[in-house]
């Protein structure tokens, strides 16, 4: 079992910033696929970006240019530096673990409990 712990959403202004993160323990973080992915009201989960072991960066259409993805081996945490927000980026943004990778959810194994992102504008 993986245990995924995201943290740092919040309120923002449309043009702030953000920064998430997702704290990893349990079962090693090695080699495993970390993706963040976003669900708004009334909307299907959508994904964001995801990162291979070695760095490798995937990114959704619509956060390609504002949104990083990176991550902290050592520390077992993944982070989404979310810039140029805009009040569509509002959702709870999830964390995921997974040995394949993907674009969709059907790709990971495991989840956090989300944390929220409300942009106003």
């Amino acid at each position: 079992q993986v245990h995924l712990v995201e943290s740092g959403g919040g309120l923002v202004q449309a043009g702030g910033s953000l920064r998430l993160s997702c704290a990893a323990s349990g079962r090693t973080f090695s080699g495993y696929v970390m993706a963040w992915f976003r669900q708004a009201p009334g909307k299907e989960r959508e994904f964001v970006a995801r990162i291979s072991w070695s760095g490798i960066t995937f990114y959704g259409d619509s956060v390609k240019g504002r949104f990083t993805i990176s991550r902290d081996n050592a520390k077992n945490t993944v982070y989404l530096q979310m810039n140029s927000l805009k009040p569509e980026d509002t959702a709870v943004h999830y964390c995921a673990a997974g040995w394949s990778g993907g674009p969709t959810p059907s790709h990971y194994d495991y989840w956090g409990q989300g944390t929220q992102v409300t942009v106003s504008s």
